[in-house]
């Protein structure tokens, strides 16, 4: 597995509240990063939803305060919570998880390594609306 982005954003909150929000993933939950669509598979903290297009498998994680969204061949992104003197800090990563064929995650990552900061920016400002506090993306 090899890491290929970090994003890291401030939100005015205590982790625990911000982790709250976050780890609220299901279809209709309150995260930023809340599927759509129908679950195909449930098992425990663990689902399969389609998401634009794509079968993912959501992963949460309450004791480390995580989210991991796994795509079908290359993409992991893993979405935590930290604690940080202004509140917390929400980290995001990408990671390709391709067994083999890494030549071709060069070409198909582009798209999503290139949305990653606008989006990972639209998250954290719905972490910062859902808890009617200050957020903002550090620069890298």
């Amino acid at each position: 597995m090899t890491e290929l982005l970090e994003l890291r954003g401030v939100v005015e909150a205590p982790a625990d509240a911000v982790a709250a929000v976050l780890l609220d993933v299901r279809p209709g939950g309150r995260s930023p990063l809340a599927a759509t669509g129908a679950i195909e598979s449930e098992d425990g903290d663990e689902f399969v939803v389609t998401i634009n297009g794509s079968r993912m498998t959501v992963t949460v994680d309450g004791a480390a305060r995580s989210v991991t969204q796994q795509g079908e061949w290359w993409y992991r992104g893993v979405t935590s919570v930290e604690p940080d003197p202004r509140g917390s800090q929400v980290v995001h990563r990408i990671f390709n998880v391709a067994s083999g064929h890494g030549w071709a995650v060069r070409f198909v990552s582009r798209g999503p390594l290139n949305a990653a900061p606008e989006v990972f920016g639209r998250h954290v400002e719905g972490l910062g609306l859902a808890l009617n506090c200050a957020a903002w993306v550090l620069d890298r």
